[in-house]
């Protein structure tokens, strides 16, 4: 069987036309993966970013990671809720994944205070009672990690936008940033206000209807479903409020400041 050509006007075979169009797929396929590597090679050895509230990524990166953070906070909206589940489908046993700035063997909840720092000069004290005594909420919600890991967990406590307006902070909201961090200062996360005040944020004080143990950030912990489990900070120490990037602590390590779902 024979094809014309019609642009040559030559008469070609079958078997021609396929060794042609299989040289094209494999000349692409190359011509693709040549780019692909240069293009990693270019990242790989484009200079760090300047060491601050992030560090140890490649400028490259972090600017496109800044430049996605602004996108979506842009477009981010209360109206977006994570989606939820009964609770007979929550893990009875819940994952552990790191105690980073949660192994102080000295610390003992029961002498937990909750810091919230308003002003250079003013700071709120909250214990547990007066947080129990707030409405309390519930979410059973799909938790996620960055390391690709996730899993249906059950959460209690209090909303973070009904601690807001039950302590008169609202006037704080109006700046960009909350900051939190353990009691000993070693784990520390910054987190857009929109998602702090989102609707299914909550300081928890509960799993699975049960007090929080140690391992799980004992006596207070943040529940955030609209981020990955790396800003879920366990044993909240403090608070604070700021137009400027809070520290944090796995963006000091190359991750994702933003860290949205």
């Amino acid at each position: 069987m024979e094809i014309i050509d019609p642009k040559n006007k030559k008469e070609i075979t079958v078997d021609q036309k396929i060794r042609r169009r299989t040289f094209i797929s494999f000349a692409t396929f190359f011509a693709l993966s040549a780019a692909a590597y240069e293009g990693w090679d270019w990242l790989y050895h484009a200079p760090s970013e300047t060491n601050g509230i992030t560090a140890r990524a490649r400028k490259p990166l972090r600017a496109a990671m800044n430049k996605t953070e602004i996108f979506f906070r842009k477009f981010f909206s209360d109206n977006h809720l994570v989606k939820t589940y009964p609770k007979s489908m929550a893990a009875q046993k819940v994952r552990v994944n790191s105690n980073i700035g949660n192994d102080d063997k000295n610390f003992n909840p029961e002498n937990w205070e909750l810091s919230v720092i308003k002003s250079t000069s003013e700071v709120l004290k909250v214990n547990m009672e007066a947080l129990k005594a707030l409405p309390k909420t519930e979410i059973v919600f799909d938790f996620k990690c960055v390391e690709g890991w996730d899993q249906i967990q059950h959460w209690g406590g209090v909303r973070f936008i009904d601690f807001i307006k039950h302590y008169k902070l609202v006037n704080l909201t109006t700046m960009k940033y909350v900051g939190m961090e353990t009691p000993n200062g070693k784990y520390q996360v910054g987190l857009d206000m929109e998602s702090a005040l989102h609707p299914q944020t909550i300081l928890a004080y509960e799993m699975n209807d049960q007090p929080l143990q140690t391992v799980h950030g004992a006596p207070l912990r943040l529940i955030i479903p609209v981020k990955y489990g790396i800003k879920n900070l366990k044993c909240i120490g403090k608070i604070t409020f700021s137009d400027q990037r809070p520290p944090d602590y796995w963006a000091k390590r190359g991750y994702d400041y933003y860290s949205g779902l």
